[in-house]
């Protein structure tokens, strides 16, 4: 079956099902492979409530109910792309390696008090995420954000392909997913693709100015600049972040001073509930879009402060036995642990206490940069440390603190000591399962 006669099909059945078990009467399952399942298998589970079910394997087909195709996951990826230029709508693509997800939440925020956005729910950033985002967008909608994955070379390049965004943001580069992409450089490589889409179909970035390595990878000719200086496009100062960050900003035609602020017009002065300096870029790079897009200050204000993180990336969490957590554990890598422990050895609060799990995906660097962060521990003089994974156990000077095969052992420690009236940061890789151990804290 052709794109054409399956969008057809799709618009009578406007919703995208890869999960049999979740098959609706107005949905398409589509039978796509994993590492441990195939969805061939269960595409009859799934005509039992939805109408058609989209297959690769000529084995499985029974009726014309069974749409056979030479690949579920490129035909997935067709039918989006499809969908996405008949709708037309500008998209904004935003990806990095850290701080995309919490940029994403804010953008999406800042332009629905303008536009009817739809946007990358959770972590959907991937191969099937990015298509799965795209579908579910609708007529009704006027913009869309689609925040964009990697762990390989030419993934960022393909997600754009898929969904040729108008617009667009790297965060920044770190190191990260080294196992995949073998070299910081092919990093920064993988994450320009979107910049070289965008040069290559007239697109615009927002770039931050302070940071010289996405510079030094050419951004496209059409160009919105935000960062500390004056002459960006959008300015910005961190004013307090002794535990919540907040900032001041100005557009192009406005200069913040120590003295006077913005014209003394609070609309301009943001309190956010994001937890660290480090978000100071994600926050600014929001601020800076809706500035662009014609949204006020203070609709960008309100969106801004109306966010409250809850998905374990800078969300501050108050236990029952007077704790204090700052959770940030939905993935770690070297460049966001530097920045979670640095904020964290600044902030100003009592009993400080790190629960660190393994960063994973760092390949052969994975050694040293553990023992980067043991050193940086011993450095900026935290004494409570609980250290989950044999990274971390294998670094000879990890030894000094607690350390842990693994997190259920950690939970029965917690268990027995009852640790109370502790200012706790819990970080690590989503493959360690930090968030186990907030319960027990």
């Amino acid at each position: 079956m052709n794109t054409s006669s399956l969008y057809d099909i799709y618009l009578q059945y406007p919703h995208i099902c890869t999960d049999s078990r979740k098959a609706t009467e107005d949905s398409i399952f589509f039978a796509l492979k994993g590492d441990n399942n195939d969805g061939n298998k269960y595409a009859e589970q799934a005509l039992q409530k939805c109408p058609y079910a989209i297959v690769d394997n000529p084995d499985v087909v029974k009726d014309d109910r069974f749409i056979l195709v030479d690949d579920v996951l490129e035909t997935l990826q067709r039918l989006a792309t499809y969908h996405r230029k008949r709708l037309g709508l500008p998209i904004i693509a935003i990806t990095g390696t850290n701080g995309k997800t919490t940029t994403k939440e804010l953008v999406a925020k800042v332009l629905s008090k303008k536009f009817n956005v739809c946007y990358t729910q959770g972590n959907l950033n991937n191969h099937i995420g990015v298509p799965l985002t795209l579908l579910s967008m609708t007529k009704d909608h006027n913009f869309g954000v689609v925040e964009m994955g990697a762990s390989h070379p030419g993934e960022i390049a393909k997600l754009c392909k898929i969904a040729a965004p108008d617009f667009g943001i790297i965060t920044n580069v770190g190191r990260a997913h080294l196992e995949g992409f073998g070299s910081f450089n092919a990093v920064k490589e993988t994450k320009a693709e979107l910049y070289r889409y965008l040069h290559d179909n007239d697109g615009l970035a927002f770039v931050n100015y302070d940071n010289e390595t996405l510079e030094d990878m050419n951004p496209p000719h059409s160009v919105v600049y935000y960062g500390t200086k004056t002459f960006t496009h959008c300015q910005g100062r961190i004013t307090d972040s002794k535990l919540f960050l907040a900032i001041d900003w100005a557009p192009s035609d406005e200069i913040i001073t120590d003295e006077i602020g913005v014209k003394n017009n609070s609309d301009y002065h943001i309190q956010t509930h994001l937890i660290g300096s480090y978000n100071f870029e994600n926050v600014l790079a929001a601020v800076c879009v809706g500035n662009n897009f014609g949204i006020s200050a203070a609709d960008i204000k309100n969106a801004i402060e109306e966010y409250a993180p809850s998905n374990s990336r800078s969300q501050l969490i108050k236990t029952a036995k007077g704790n204090i957590v700052l959770a940030d554990d939905y993935n770690a890598n070297p460049s966001s642990m530097e920045a979670a422990l640095t904020n964290f050895g600044q902030i100003e609060l009592p009993n400080k206490t790190l629960v660190l799990g393994d960063m994973l995906e760092l390949g052969s660097a994975s050694s040293r940069e553990h023992a980067v962060v043991v050193g940086l521990i011993e450095k900026l003089g935290f004494k409570n440390v609980y250290l989950v994974g044999s990274n971390y156990s294998n670094v000879s000077d990890a030894h000094k603190y607690n350390c842990y095969s693994n997190v259920e052992e950690l939970i029965k420690q917690f268990e027995s000591s009852n640790i109370k009236n502790a200012s706790i940061l819990v970080k690590g890789s989503h493959g360690m399962h930090m968030e186990k151990v907030i319960p027990v804290l």
